[in-house]
């Protein structure tokens, strides 16, 4: 597993590539955790049944209540 991600600043420019992280901390409450574990139990099946063809999915896109949190996105490893 590798974990990238933009900084508040980098998000907003186009030309922005993604950085490697060593460690992220997430901020959630346990509803919002057990949200989380939820969808990513669901990606996992999807990622399964996909195989190659599955490229990724945002949390948001999933559950609406995260529309206006931080972009969370899985995405295969290739």
């Amino acid at each position: 597993m590798k974990i990238y991600g933009y900084t508040t600043d980098s998000s907003a420019q186009e030309d922005a590539t993604p950085k490697e992280m060593t460690e992220i901390s997430v901020m959630a409450d346990a509803k919002e955790l057990r949200m989380i574990a939820a969808f990513l139990n669901k990606t996992a099946d999807t990622m399964d049944r996909m195989g190659s063809t599955y490229d990724h999915e945002h949390l948001s896109d999933a559950n609406h209540y995260f529309e206006s949190s931080p972009h969370f996105v899985i995405v295969r490893p290739r």
